[in-house]
């Protein structure tokens, strides 16, 4: 398996295109220490980044949330990612921007540290394997909660956020399942460890209200084409129990796409049905030009 630092294509660094292997950062950079970092992943198809706008506004948010200013405008980092691609000559890939605090300060304190800004690409065709995606991923349950929006800048992307995440989805590979599902504080469905979570109840899409976690871009994006099927989508609070009603489960998300679920925990199977199979067709579609 190939090191992510070890590639020889190129990264745009603070406006720069630099060599790969040259985009280093200081041990002591507060990112790294106090988790005062943001990033996005976006995914281009045939050349086109799929919702660039919406997840550059989604970065500039973020950063805002945690207090830092970016230095690029959104029109330079719409137009940043396009140089990544070209640059990489990468047609269908994944984008990673990313956004974090220096090493002029160390310590909780961080009003003078400088901010940095880089996005990098690669090829990257599928979050799950084809044969996983085909049949359904299992998921498992997760023991770490999503927190209260209180406690967290919840509807942020910011690195810290995901620490549970990695946890819950290496205790869930470690028991043979794909990934893990998450509840949240209150003991209600939340979403995957990186996709929200949809059921087919009654032929009608159901949805956990996005109250303490994002309700991701390609959440938004499942919606509409729901809608313009003539399915309706219900976002309500969700229940362990309710899972039992569901004929179909799949998640979504940009890495993700449309993926369905055929297990959660030991008991719980599903089927690959016809409305997580059309909108899987519809995204293809829309993602690919064709909608």
């Amino acid at each position: 398996m190939q090191s992510y630092d070890d590639n020889d294509g190129l990264i745009w660094f603070d406006g720069a295109m630099v060599p790969w292997k040259d985009t280093k950062v200081h041990v002591l950079t507060h990112g790294l220490h106090y988790a005062s970092a943001v990033f996005e992943g976006q995914r281009s198809y045939n050349g086109q980044i799929f919702k660039l706008e919406e997840h550059t506004e989604r970065l500039i948010h973020s950063a805002t949330t945690l207090g830092f200013e970016l230095p690029f405008s959104a029109k330079e980092l719409n137009a940043a990612n396009y140089k990544v691609l070209k640059a990489n000559n990468i047609l269908d890939g994944y984008l990673r921007p990313v956004a974090w605090r220096g090493s002029e300060m160390m310590g909780v304190s961080a009003q003078e540290c400088s901010i940095h800004v880089a996005i990098a690409a690669w090829e990257w065709p599928s979050y799950f394997t084809p044969e996983a995606r085909l049949k359904g991923i299992r998921l498992q349950w997760s023991k770490w909660k999503r927190p209260s929006p209180e406690t967290i800048p919840a509807k942020t992307k910011a690195a810290g956020l995901y620490m549970i995440c990695t946890l819950s989805k290496h205790d869930a590979e470690a028991n043979g399942f794909d990934d893990a599902l998450m509840l949240d504080w209150r003991g209600r469905i939340a979403e995957a460890t990186g996709a929200n979570i949809f059921l087919v109840i009654d032929d009608k899409l159901h949805t956990p209200i996005a109250d303490c976690f994002l309700d991701g871009i390609t959440r938004q994006t499942v919606i509409h084409l729901a809608k313009a099927r003539g399915i309706e989508t219900v976002e309500r609070i969700i229940m362990p129990d309710d899972l039992s009603k569901a004929t179909e489960v799949f998640v979504t998300g940009t890495a993700a796409e449309v993926t369905p679920v055929s297990q959660i925990g030991e008991d719980l199977q599903f089927q690959v049905g016809s409305i997580t199979q059309q909108l899987i067709e519809d995204y293809t579609s829309l993602t690919n030009g064709h909608a």
